[in-house]
């Protein structure tokens, strides 16, 4: 690649970076999306188990109290870009939606290719340059931006937009360099760990239990024995601790491993209240009067459970039923409406959904995404100090953060 000029360089083809480059161009300026892979937004296609919860249906002050971080950055950007506007922007494009359970907004199709297909188009018309390559660092002369130097050449520019993701799911290209970048040209990142990520424990029965999956059971997570979060769902045990969608929600509220002890308990029985689900026990007993104990609870239990439920109740297994106090039955009924889990911490943040932490929002101006510090420098999505919770939020996030840098270079 011959040396080339343009008004923007965006760096990383991702969510926000493909919705950056679209809008700018719109807009009539001279675009070039920079990304190494030859498949643009690779992550986006696989986010919402490849559905891709494109933003919640929701007000923006409900946004904001999903972002357990600086929301307040966002509130410029949010009015720019609310929910709504986002929705009507991919309808536009070409992109039917549905709102679903928790107001999650997702494509009519439930493709996530749809989405990348239909970003991808628009970028074409109104002419975004894709080059295939990677950014080798930022050029500036007095402290401004003149250019972006890439593996192939040096694209001349007065503006770099930063979409480069997080240090979540490596393979699809977050590496880390604009973290690297930010912090050459005078930003401070802040720490960068896991949200939206699978758990570790150290109960040996989590790996006695791998691949069992619980459906329709409440999730609560407690901080020094404070609910944090509490959630009606499916989860998944694991060799390492517990997985599944409830855990990946839970883990966005445990932001202080170190200094706070995290645990967990899951009602396995939510829609029984305790003396439901007593009177259930009981008759299950009655059913079963002339079997062992660890033999009596296969109507309420999964064949894999069965054994850590025994265990963990402290009645021998061969107990007979009718045999079985009434104390140790109400040990049994706790089980099943607090069934204790332990945290020891999370697994890498290369598991991770989302990075938390990045490029600190303080140095950057929350009206237009630019640096405080290096003038023409921009930042958009989750290279930015700035997560949420799951439901779509984080894309919101991408979609806000995008737009409004692109209407502002």
């Amino acid at each position: 690649m011959k040396n080339q000029t343009a008004d923007a360089v965006v760096i990383g083809g991702g969510a926000s970076g493909m919705m950056c480059s679209a809008v700018a161009a719109a807009r009539g300026l001279n675009v070039v999306l920079l990304e190494p892979n030859r498949v643009m937004g690779r992550k986006l296609r696989i986010t919402g188990k490849g559905r891709c919860n494109i933003t919640n249906n929701c007000e923006i002050k409900d946004v904001m109290a999903n972002i357990p971080g600086d929301g307040r950055f966002l509130y410029s950007a949010l009015n720019r870009f609310p929910p709504r506007d986002v929705m009507a922007f991919f309808e536009s494009i070409g992109v039917p939606l549905k709102t679903e359970r928790g107001n999650r907004v997702f494509p009519v199709s439930d493709n996530a290719n749809d989405v990348v297909g239909a970003l991808q188009r628009y970028m074409q018309r109104n002419g975004v340059r894709m080059i295939h390559g990677s950014a080798v660092r930022i050029l500036t002369d007095n402290g401004s931006v003149v250019g972006v130097e890439t593996d192939e050449g040096v694209i001349e520019c007065s503006a770099a937009v930063v979409c480069t993701g997080g240090l979540s799911y490596p393979l699809t290209g977050s590496d880390g360099w604009g973290y690297k970048e930010a912090e050459r040209l005078g930003h401070t990142v802040k720490p960068l760990r896991p949200s939206l990520v699978p758990l570790e424990s150290d109960d040996d029965y989590c790996a006695q239990m791998q691949g069992f999956s619980l459906k329709n059971v409440t999730l609560s997570a407690f901080e020094d024995d404070r609910l944090i979060y509490r959630e009606l769902g499916e989860m998944l045990f694991t060799h390492f601790g517990v997985s599944g969608p409830l855990v990946l929600s839970a883990s966005a509220h445990m932001r202080d491993f170190g200094h706070r002890n995290y645990r967990l308990e899951i009602d396995l029985k939510p829609a029984l209240d305790e003396k439901k689900l007593d009177a259930r026990i009981l008759r299950d007993f009655e059913k079963y009067q002339n079997r062992d104990f660890a033999n009596a609870l296969c109507d309420l239990a999964g064949k894999t459970m069965i054994p850590v439920l025994v265990e963990l109740s402290g009645i021998p297994g061969e107990t007979k039923v009718n045999s079985v106090t009434r104390e140790q039955r109400q040990r049994l009924l706790r089980l099943f409406k607090a069934f204790p889990v332990s945290v020891s911490g999370t697994r890498p943040i290369d598991e991770a959904i989302v990075t938390s932490g990045g490029v600190s929002t303080k140095e950057i101006n929350p009206r237009t995404m630019e640096s405080k510090l290096v003038p023409g420098l921009y930042f958009c999505g989750e290279v930015l100090d700035l997560d949420a919770y799951t439901g779509g939020f984080n894309l919101q996030i991408a979609w806000a953060t995008a737009y409004m840098a692109a209407n502002s270079l």
